[in-house]
């Protein structure tokens, strides 16, 4: 059977983002999202996963797997690249899922991203979230940010991780990055370390627990510049989310500090390209006014988040439907998969048509009509 490190090197070779193991089936690549078995591979025993995980587990990691049957990890192969891996139990049997990390941290135009995030990259203070499903490029796109940091500004800047994905050298910023469980011992425990160091900068991996995130919206309110992801589809949600973590009595003081501190939050989703070799991220940009504030601070006028951002392009806000329409329009993606990832499939289709319909009339000459059309659809964007 070949060995784990071949697998991964083929993985790497076929553009594969992840790699699954389970005892009794083949191994599994996802490539441009879609799963796909991996050639010349048996199916996998019992003991082939167990084997597998032991090897590639130092001690600590065995212990923490021991109590709480799963543990996260990162694994090289030189000349190949890095890898974070969960391992996990399932069925009694032990899993894995490795995530393939690129070596080279790309920039905002190479992972094709707005230009307006490397402007929203320049905040000196307060809180920028990024968000989206797992596997919808979260991490690559903090990364970004914060090279882009690295390369521009003289910057103290503390990343902590679970685990370190990439590895930054020293430009223009001090750059030092704390693991979970190597370095320190939790996300709220390295955070609060980090306060007493005077960072210019701080990336918070994830924000998991109601500590973690109260002293993230803290170290921003302090002047910090605090960059996070968290596991939420769009800003609405992940104001919601936040909220939602705190008790009752808590929750308006927090809607407060959020509205205070909150620069911008950007939303991704992975979206399969037209010609099927590929995503492309659709993405989904808040950036705060005073009326976004106070649909923050205001329970009853959240849900009215989505129109603002939809009226807001003139300062690089969008909706995804607002991406996907450009996105189907230039001929990226193609409808079926641009309605499967807009946020309401119905109001995405009317401004289609009304965009088909604006064609034709501009055709048959008649654009008055036309335009109504469109306008219908983006109102209701």
């Amino acid at each position: 059977m070949p060995t784990i490190d071949e697998l991964l090197t083929t993985a790497v070779r076929e553009s594969a983002s992840d790699v699954y193991l389970k005892a009794g089936g083949y191994p599994v690549l996802r490539v441009h999202g879609d799963m796909q078995s991996a050639r010349g591979w048996p199916r996998l025993t019992p003991d082939d996963t167990a084997k597998i995980a032991a090897a590639i587990m130092n001690e600590r990691h065995k212990e923490r797997f021991k109590h709480e049957a799963e543990v996260d990890l990162s694994y090289h192969i030189s000349g190949v690249g890095r890898f974070r891996c969960n391992i996990h139990r399932q069925r009694g049997t032990v899993g894995m899922v490795f995530r393939i990390i690129t070596s080279n941290i790309k920039t905002v135009e190479e992972l094709n991203l707005p230009a307006v995030i490397k402007e929203i990259a320049t905040e000196r203070r307060g809180m920028i979230l990024v968000t989206g499903s797992t596997g919808a490029g979260k991490s690559t796109t903090l990364a970004s940010m914060i090279e882009q940091i690295n390369t521009t500004r003289t910057a103290h800047i503390i990343t902590i991780e679970d685990p370190i994905e990439f590895a930054y050298k020293d430009k223009k910023s001090f750059v030092i990055q704390r693991e979970v469980d190597s370095d320190t011992l939790s996300f709220k425990s390295a955070l609060r370390g980090a306060l007493r160091q005077n960072p210019d900068v701080i990336m918070v991996g994830e924000m998991r627990d109601v500590e973690t995130v109260e002293t993230a919206l803290m170290a921003a309110a302090a002047g910090t510049l605090v960059l996070s992801s968290l596991h939420t589809l769009d800003s609405t949600e992940t104001i919601q989310r936040i909220v939602a973590m705190f008790p009752s009595p808590q929750q308006q003081g927090i809607r407060m500090m959020l509205a205070s501190v909150i620069k911008a939050i950007i939303s991704v989703r992975l979206v399969r390209t037209n010609d099927g070799h590929g995503r492309v991220p659709a993405v989904e940009i808040l950036r705060t006014s005073s009326l976004i504030r106070e649909c923050i601070i205001q329970p009853d006028r959240t849900n009215s988040i989505r129109d603002l951002i939809a009226k807001g392009r003139d300062v690089g806000m969008q909706t995804f439907d607002q991406a996907l329409l450009d996105q189907y329009t230039k001929g990226v993606v193609n409808l079926e998969d641009a309605l499967m990832f807009a946020t309401i499939p119905d109001d995405f289709m009317l401004l289609v048509k009304g965009l088909q319909v604006a064609k034709a009339g501009q055709v048959i000459g008649a654009p008055e009509a036309a335009s109504a059309v469109a306008a219908e659809g983006i109102s209701r964007l």
